[in-house]
């Protein structure tokens, strides 16, 4: 035996000279599943997958390479029929003996393409020495196998199912000895002692005694699955996906702290996602909660592998990794003890091929009998039922007959929905409830701890009802009621867009149109408004109402989240703001008066906003769908300085200045204005000013300012005269504008120049403290001559126009341009306003602290 090598207890040759090349430190338990080890490609991404996650006091559980454990099943089915043919068949007679020569032929094939697989897999790893070990290994297995088959079947069964894994084992571990690490395979039949088959409860003490014994230091070791032994010595199995629970178990033995099960996904999903496309990766869940997704069939889970997540011996706790061994880089679904993120959770599983039995038996005392005899999957005593599936049906009858009672069955199958203490939450059960009228279910169940939902269905589950109730209780949209305040031009404009936006924009699918309100009349259902006949429902149905009531619907809303729309041009409905945010209700306005309200009144709006979690949004409160709300929060947020803020922000009286030459007068144009529906009803509105000061104090909020609207200087276009008569008289007595305006043209068009209602903030320097240069801010709205070159003196008549100067823009101002009026683009506005606070509520959720594996 040369230095550079040496011979292992198990034959394998090792590199002596090839260090340790694992990555990690860390206690951890990995199993590698069948689809993982199916072939020498997938045996490859296993060593590197080990060589990153493992070191050598950790611990590999393997399944069998790919199907071999379902080839083996028909090895033994095929023996088994041979057998049964050999002994009725009359071999003198020439059919039945070329039956039964045609049968040996079959089986003897089938256990050379098995052994084929394995030679395969053997000579495209290993190195030839190596290969020519293991080979010789696998055909004294073959050799035994082949004699088993013709002896006492039922005697070797669980030889024969054992050796998938054996040899999967033998060959991982020779493989890690060539190129990773010293290793060492392990027969969990030599440590692993469970009570029988039928239960697997292990025995902990003696079962990790035994494992002490079994592990070489210094080695990693390599541990078959699905395979033990019974406590009188006899070989045994742990059933399907038994490797899981073999995972599990070890775990539990060694104290480790993590187990990963590597197979081909990548976690444990809202749904089973080969039937259910939009399911979502659950990230983390509960032990609990993992267990009865186990109990009820989710794919990945099996609740027998959950069980020693808690060590009996020690309390320890365990946390369990599902991963896939096909993209190892992608974060997979852990299992644990977690806090509230964790378990607000929602998934949907669902079992076919089910029995529901009904029994005087399943009514008090004995209900707990057959409880713990048959494990149901769900039962109801006051109703007297148990469902079970449909293998456990003979042996319910016989404990029923010894108890003298009769019992009907019939075929069910189940649906649930799966969360941490769902049947605790009644608007979880409503939902579900819902999601299943088309169902129609017999029965609706708690799960055990709670943490289900069951409803029993009289048909097999389909996959599209699976895929609608997965729809219904795991998206991430919360239900949003919205009611619309204000159905003048704007308000129908912006019901008459709402239907096409809910089906266009995935936000807003769980969006429902609840209240319809005008200055006197409201309509409100709680099971939603048709967007489609908004209108004419509200014309036909809707009724007088006072704030008072108005605020007690609100107040007892059935939604998750309600937003107030308010369209109206209303200081009263204004002043409800402050009610609409102490119950955490969101608005969007267009309404101006609560933004421009008095400091003290704004500042509280703001505050109790905040401390409610209520939303605010009023883009559309200047410029109407221009992005001037957005321009100024941005610049804020990325740390600019605003310095300046100008414009023309009345498109009324951007078009008057915008159109007014003097060759006509001015009220005969300000009346046309009026007749097309530019200006208000009383032009002294557009003509006064206030509406430009309220929109700049908002921008100066916006931007940082604190203003109040006295502290902007308001030029109003109306003479004292005409301020204080009636719309008609004022109307009737225009005239009286015409000189004014008619001289400032024409000394304006003097200059080369225009006169524009132009609205400006400025921060300039304190000239009295001039020491210590303090900036104040000076705010007028007023009639200015300017330039016709101004980038304000030549809009498109009813355009805004915005120019915003800071540190960042001081030579060359951000300038923004467009409608400032219009039903379209308000409506728009209001809008792109709803789709972002949805937006914001569907990431809204509790801060908690995340419990991790090391705490």
């Amino acid at each position: 035996m040369t230095q550079e090598s040496i011979v292992l207890e198990n034959e394998f040759a090792v590199d002596n000279t090839t260090e340790n090349k694992l990555a990690k430190q860390a206690i951890h338990v990995h199993k590698f599943g069948g689809s993982s080890l199916a072939t020498a490609e997938c045996i490859k991404r296993v060593l590197e997958i080990i060589r990153q996650h493992c070191q050598l006091n950790d611990i590999v559980v393997v399944s069998a390479n790919g199907k071999t454990t379902d080839a083996l099943f028909a090895l033994y089915t095929q023996a088994e029929t041979l057998q049964a043919e050999k002994l009725n068949a009359d071999l003198s007679n020439e059919s039945e003996a070329a039956q039964i020569a045609k049968l040996s032929a079959e089986l003897v094939q089938s256990v050379a393409l098995l052994t084929q697989l394995q030679e395969q897999l053997i000579s495209e790893l290993l190195n030839e020495n190596n290969a020519n070990t293991i080979s010789h290994l696998l055909r004294k297995d073959i050799e035994i196998l082949t004699t088993w088959l013709s002896g006492d079947l039922a005697l070797h069964h669980n030889d024969i199912l054992a050796l998938g894994e054996v040899w999967s084992a033998r060959l991982l571990s020779a493989l890690l000895n060539e190129q990773i690490c010293p290793s060492n395979s392990i027969d969990a039949r030599e440590f692993l002692v469970i009570e029988n088959e039928q239960n697997c409860l292990v025995d902990y003490a003696i079962s990790a005694a035994q494992l002490r014994q079994q592990r070489q230091f210094g080695k990693l070791a390599v541990i078959t699955g699905y395979i033990a032994k019974d406590n009188r010595g006899h070989n045994c199995t742990l059933g399907r996906n038994g490797s899981d629970y073999s995972a599990t178990i070890i775990a539990a033995l060694v104290a480790a702290r993590t187990v990963t099960l590597w197979t081909d996904v990548n976690g444990i999903y809202s749904a089973d996602p080969r039937v259910v496309p939009n399911a979502r990766k659950l990230h983390r869940l509960p032990n609990g909660v993992a267990k009865e997704l186990g109990r009820l069939g989710n794919p990945v889970l099996h609740a027998k592998t959950l069980l020693p997540l808690v060590n009996p011996l020690s309390e320890h706790h365990t946390h369990l990794h599902v991963a896939s061994s096909f993209d190892p880089q992608v974060v997979g679904t852990e299992i644990g003890k977690f806090g509230q993120i964790a378990k607000q959770e929602l998934s949907v599983t669902y079992l076919n091929d089910l029995l529901i039995a009904h029994s005087e038996s399943f009514i008090g005392e004995s209900l707990l009998a057959a409880k713990a005899e048959f494990a149901p999957i769900c039962l109801d005593e006051e109703q007297g039922y148990i469902v079970i599936t449909q293998a456990q049906q003979k042996s319910l009858s016989q404990w029923l007959a010894s108890h003298d009672t009769e019992v009907t069955f019939k075929p069910v199958s189940i649906i649930a929905t799966v969360g941490h203490r769902v049947a605790e939450h009644g608007d979880i059960r409503a939902r579900f409830k819902r999601s299943l009228k088309t169902a129609q279910p017999l029965c609706l169940a708690n799960g055990e701890n709670n943490h289900s939902l069951i409803a029993v269905l009289p048909e097999p589950c389909s996959i599209e009802l699976l895929n609608n109730v997965h729809h219904d209780m795991t998206k991430d949209a919360r239900h949003i009621g919205v009611v619309v305040a204000g159905l003048g031009n704007i308000g129908q404009r912006f019901l008459e867009l709402l239907p096409a936006q809910l089906n266009r924009i995935s936000l807003l699918e769980n969006v429902h149109l609840v209240g319809l309100l005008s200055s006197k009349k409201a309509l409100i259902n709680n099971d939603g408004i048709d967007v489609n006949q908004a209108l004419t429902m509200f014309e036909q149905s809707a009724h007088e109402y006072t704030n008072e009531q108005l605020l007690a619907w609100l107040s007892n809303h059935p939604y998750d989240e309600l937003i107030v729309v308010d369209i109206t041009p209303c200081e009263q409905f204004s002043l409800l703001y402050q009610d609409f945010f102490e119950q955490g209700i969101h608005v969007i306005g267009a309404n101006k008066w609560a933004a421009s309200s008095s400091s003290e009144k704004y500042q509280k709006l703001i505050d109790t906003a905040a401390a409610n979690h209520s939303m605010w949004l009023g883009n559309t409160t200047v410029g109407a769908g221009l992005p001037i709300n957005y321009a100024i929060k941005d610049l804020r947020q990325s740390g600019d300085e605003i310095t300046e803020i100008s414009g023309i922000f009345s498109g009324t009286l951007s078009w008057i200045f915008q159109t007014y030459d003097a060759s006509v007068p001015f009220s005969t144009l300000l009346l046309d204005a009026l007749a097309q529906g530019i200006t208000e009803p009383d032009p002294r509105e557009d003509l006064s000013g206030r509406d430009v000061q309220r929109k700049l104090l908002i921008l100066a909020r916006k931007a940082g300012f604190e203003l109040d609207l006295s502290d902007i200087t308001c030029q109003n276009l109306v003479p004292e005269s005409l301020q204080g008569l009636s719309t008609q008289e004022f109307l009737a007595q225009a005239s009286q504008l015409d000189s004014y305006f008619k001289e400032a043209f024409e000394s304006a068009n003097a200059k080369a120049s225009c006169i524009r209602y132009v609205a400006r903030l400025q921060c300039v320097e304190d000239d009295n403290n001039a020491t210590n240069a303090v900036a104040k801010v000076k705010a007028k709205v007023s009639l200015e001559v300017l330039p016709r070159s101004d980038a304000f003196a030549t809009l498109t008549p009813c355009d805004n126009i915005f120019k915003i100067e800071s540190r960042w823009y001081q030579d060359n101002a951000l300038i923004i341009r467009g409608p400032g009026a219009g039903r379209d683009v308000t409506a728009g506005g209001l809008h792109s306003d709803l789709v972002n606070m949805c937006q914001q509520l569907a990431h809204k959720q509790n801060k908690v602290t995340i419990k991790g594996i090391n705490e």
